[in-house]
């Protein structure tokens, strides 16, 4: 279905070689690799249009501010949002959640709850703490099973009136767990409750569609995407942007500014304070186009072709125990081998070449739920092959005999 020698070749960083020997790449998690076409598009912008937008009236400015508008409505439809000003430009999902959280500051009380599940990134997990330690709220939990699955009954339990706010990942960047946010989002809805989507490990492989979800809020990076790091995106409903107060202060989010008062500007640039990352914001139309030039129903299959041939492979060494194996996964695997630490394993393939995230990858709490300090994490995407995945294994192996 995917054209590999091609599409391999629009990467340039999977020519090199690390320690001596051929890149293998299965970091994809933490971030993506970078297209040719995506990184001549920012060379391309400071290098003929380079301006601030929204404010001047000379010509590079108007260009840079189309170029600019013209990205958001392309996430606009990528994501198939209502409205291009429910579009926000962040500076990433972190930025995007603590803009959410820091809004519900002047929306929750003392005695409101706020729902998260065990299987968060420490970015949808901490905003909503110093959000309840604020207001006087309480942080209840979603539980988690050994598979790595969320106890969707035990949800459905803590949903009351006094829920305000469910906030969840649409796929767990360590155990690719997809939750079923569908369920949640309707259930939440019921009782009343906002929620948020944390889309940062779902977005490189599938195409949300916010309004068929109805979520309220649906947040992901640019650089998971292959797009450039420093942007992300907001997507919030229209009702629920005008509700939350901005999160920061400055230019371009204002309408009037005296000493006595401000007036806030209309969306999306009552949350864009200050310049943006205007490259960022651009080149992330860029990423998006090449994504869906590829085709984002080829990508999921091939993805998910990838996770279980290395799943069957990784099930061949003695020792070898993945974490999170719910029946539903993204294309990533989490596991250690034997009593060997994660950082060990990590070290010595990174001799030969091969790049994996080792630790808790910002989930502390699921490391502690099987009792563990990390472990190694193998994510996958479109431009890996079969052949890596032989090769990961073979040093798997020589990793293992070295440890033992």
């Amino acid at each position: 279905m995917l054209d590999l020698q091609k599409i391999r070749a629009d990467f340039p960083i999977l020519i090199q070689k690390v320690n001596g020997k051929q890149l293998v790449y299965f970091d994809n998690g933490a971030t993506s690799q970078k297209p040719k076409v995506v990184i001549d598009a920012i060379t391309k912008y400071y290098e003929e249009i380079n301006a601030n937008i929204h404010r001047g009236v000379h010509t590079l400015s108007q260009l840079a501010t189309d170029a600019y508008e013209v990205s958001r409505r392309k996430i606009q439809n990528h994501i198939n949002a209502k409205f291009p000003h429910e579009v926000i430009f962040t500076s990433g999902t972190t930025h995007a959640i603590n803009a959410v959280a820091n809004g519900f500051v002047s929306l929750l009380k003392t005695g409101d709850e706020v729902l998260v599940s065990a299987l968060e990134h420490h970015s949808n997990i901490v905003p909503w703490q110093m959000l309840c330690e604020r207001t006087g709220a309480f942080l209840k939990v979603i539980p988690m099973n050994e598979t790595g699955e969320l106890i969707i009954p035990e949800f459905d339990k803590l949903l009351s009136d006094k829920t305000k706010i469910v906030a969840v990942n649409h796929i767990s960047n360590a155990l690719g767990t997809i939750n079923p946010i569908e369920y949640m989002i309707e259930k939440a809805h019921e009782f009343g409750a906002a929620i948020l989507i944390d889309g940062a490990q779902a977005t490189p492989h599938l195409k949300p569609d916010v309004q068929s979800l109805d979520c309220d809020f649906y947040v992901f990076s640019g650089h998971k995407i292959c797009g450039p790091t420093g942007v992300g995106i907001l997507y919030g409903k229209e009702t629920w942007l005008n509700k939350l107060p901005p999160y920061q202060g400055g230019g371009e989010m204002i309408a009037t500014v005296t000493f006595e008062k401000t007036t806030y500007a209309d969306l999306p640039h009552k949350f864009e304070a200050g310049t943006p990352n205007i490259e960022g914001g651009i080149v992330l139309g860029t990423a998006l186009d090449y994504l869906n030039e590829i085709g984002f129903d080829d990508i999921a299959a091939y993805e998910q072709e990838l996770l279980v041939y290395a799943t069957e492979k990784l099930q061949q060494i003695d020792g070898l125990k993945i974490y999170g194996t719910a029946e539903n996964k993204a294309s990533v695997l989490s596991f250690n081998i034997g009593g060997i630490h994660p950082y060990d394993i990590g070290t010595i393939i990174d001799k030969l070449g091969i790049a994996v995230r080792t630790g808790h990858h910002c989930a502390q709490p699921i490391m502690d739920f099987y009792n563990i300090p990390g472990t190694i994490r193998a994510s996958f995407a479109f431009y890996n092959t079969k052949e890596e995945i032989d090769i990961f294994v073979e040093a798997l192996q020589k990793a293992k005999m070295m440890l033992s």
